[in-house]
């Protein structure tokens, strides 16, 4: 594959995702032009660490969060904060 048609592949790819994937993908790309390099402290993390936040963002993705401002006034009610 030569370097136009791995450019037009990505941008078909990008195109398809919708507006919070492209934002995930801009930021990555974001960090990969500008040397920003996370892995270092990923790899710091332990396996279950790791396969922790897999499992968290897979539920985030399945609409399984619970919103902060939610989190937050339950936090508040129960502290008397």
């Amino acid at each position: 594959m030569n370097s136009a048609e791995l450019k037009l592949k990505i941008f078909r790819q990008l195109d398809l995702l919708d507006e919070k994937k492209l934002e995930e993908a801009y930021g990555v790309l974001l960090n990969y032009f500008n040397k920003q390099d996370n892995s270092d402290e990923w790899n710091k993390l332990s396996k279950k660490q790791q396969e922790g936040i897999r499992e968290a963002l897979v539920q985030l993705d399945n609409g399984k969060g619970i919103p902060h401002k939610k989190v937050m006034s339950k936090l508040r009610k129960k502290y008397n904060a």
